[in-house]
């Protein structure tokens, strides 16, 4: 499967600052991968250091002064990735709780809500679904800082509030899960997207309770406990602002089914 995916950042620059990306693809063994990434300050070119990250995630970082900011990336992905070996690292990490999937504060309501003694698989597809018709999918519901004891409050969210509830869930019910940013071909409104994976007989296994976007079409970016881990865009400095966003993600030829319940591991 051939997917294109892009971004169109404009971002205004107050002062003085250090900016962190994540929008790159993930950089993985297997698919090949065509990809341009520009950012101009003001017109003039500028390189960034590129951080490596686990599972493929990249960071590129640089100084930024005042001024305006243009960020283009774009990328043709071929082919799956090689599925990466499981370490005993992220098994344990990714059991811990985090700062917006506080599963030691949903303990008592996931052994209450779920059946115990139940298989990751199937705890797995349990806290999807529930998740799924519990929240209602709410543009603008949610804040940055919201994690997933406040979206069960208030019973809606946005993408990244649907994935930190399944996240916390499944590490309540000792499941190992993760959060993972994507380009989502058949997303609307398009946007960047965010999904759960699941350790489950073995191997990481996609989980999105929104069904928004089928998993097999979709594209890892970063990989982490939570949104903090995998934010597009991070500022250490002057103050700056987002003046207009565009994503774009399309597969070639027709979107695949995705009936949600098949397992589907996210290469």
């Amino acid at each position: 499967m051939k997917r294109d995916v892009s971004v169109e950042l404009d971002i205004a620059i107050s002062g003085p600052t250090t900016l962190e990306f994540q929008i790159a693809v993930a950089r993985q063994s297997g698919p090949e991968l065509n990809e341009s990434l520009v950012f101009e300050l003001d017109g003039r070119t500028i390189v960034p250091q590129e951080i490596l990250g686990p599972h493929g995630t990249r960071i590129h970082k640089f100084a930024a002064g005042t001024g305006g900011l243009q960020v283009r990336y774009s990328a043709s992905v071929f082919g799956a990735a090689v599925p990466e070996p499981v370490s005993g690292y992220d098994l344990a990490v990714y059991l811990r709780p985090s700062r917006f999937a506080e599963s030691d504060k949903l303990l008592g309501f996931a052994a209450t809500e779920f059946p115990s003694g139940a298989t990751h698989a199937n705890s797995a597809a349990a806290v999807s679904a529930w998740v799924g018709r519990r929240l209602r999918y709410v543009a603008g519901s949610s804040d940055p800082i919201d994690g997933a004891v406040d979206t069960l409050l208030s019973g809606a969210g946005v993408c990244r509030d649907f994935t930190h509830l399944q996240v916390a869930l499944l590490r309540a019910l000792k499941v190992p899960a993760r959060l993972v940013s994507v380009y989502a071909p058949g997303l609307f409104p398009m946007d960047f997207h965010a999904i759960a994976e699941a350790y489950v007989d073995g191997v990481w296994r996609a989980f999105d309770a929104t069904g928004l976007a089928p998993r097999s079409s979709l594209v890892r970016i970063a990989t982490g406990r939570d949104a903090s881990d995998v934010a597009f865009l991070d500022n250490h400095g002057g103050e700056v602002y987002v003046n207009n966003m565009r994503v774009g993600a399309v597969v070639d030829g027709h979107l695949p089914l995705d009936n949600g319940a098949d397992p589907v591991s996210l290469w």
